[in-house]
């Protein structure tokens, strides 16, 4: 038997699920960063020198992360609020926001395999004494920014899921904010690895 969902019907439940989503990504990034400093009593985020590039680009992406996640849980407390996001309603399609939703998922789940694959090498930022080697196996065969390319693919799904100028924003900003991030990450690499680096970079793409 084939039932039939209305977009209204999919509206309310990416209401719930997101609220539910971003809380337990919340969850797993704190949890995850708290665990990983005690197994290993060394820091792991690294936003840089205060007012520095990397400084803002981490400033920047933890403000709109922030306000995504209260976002979501204000949409779903008080629903009215859709009139403040202004939402694009010719994207108000039921099958793209069931894309927009998987889209978000399987990029958060992707992130984190990534971030359980590198182990005690995972770093938010810039490392000063970091890294001892550059990984150029697995995803990064594909990509010199894996992690980067999932984060992005979340973000262009929560814009499907919930279409609207504040969403929008957020897309927009967060690829600006991932791409300018990785340029200063691999400023940093060429200078730890001049000539191992060089070679990755001239085979493989940042993106994809």
């Amino acid at each position: 038997m084939i039932i039939a969902i209305t977009t209204q019907e999919i509206i309310e439940f990416t209401r719930i699920y997101l609220a539910v989503f971003y809380s337990l990504v919340a969850l797993f990034y704190s949890s995850r960063v708290i665990f990983m400093k005690r197994k290993i009593s060394k820091e792991l985020i690294f936003p840089g020198e205060r007012f520095c590039k990397s400084w803002w680009n981490h400033l920047t992406f933890r403000i709109f992360r922030v306000a995504i996640w209260m976002v979501c849980l204000f949409r779903w407390i008080f629903p009215s609020i859709d009139q403040y996001l202004v939402m694009i309603n010719l994207m108000q399609n039921t099958w793209l926001i069931i894309f927009g939703n998987l889209l978000l998922t399987v990029g958060f789940f992707l992130t984190v395999m990534i971030n359980f694959k590198l182990g005690r090498e995972w770093r938010s930022g810039i490392d000063p004494d970091g890294p001892k080697t550059i990984i150029t196996n697995g995803l990064y065969r594909f990509s010199r920014n894996p992690m980067f390319v999932f984060v992005a693919i979340s973000q262009v799904g929560f814009f499907l899921a919930v279409p609207s100028m504040f969403t929008l924003v957020c897309l927009l900003i967060g690829l600006y904010t991932l791409n300018s991030q990785a340029i200063e990450e691999e400023k940093h690499l060429l200078q730890v690895f001049p000539l191992e680096y060089e070679n990755y970079l001239s085979q493989v793409r940042r993106w994809v």
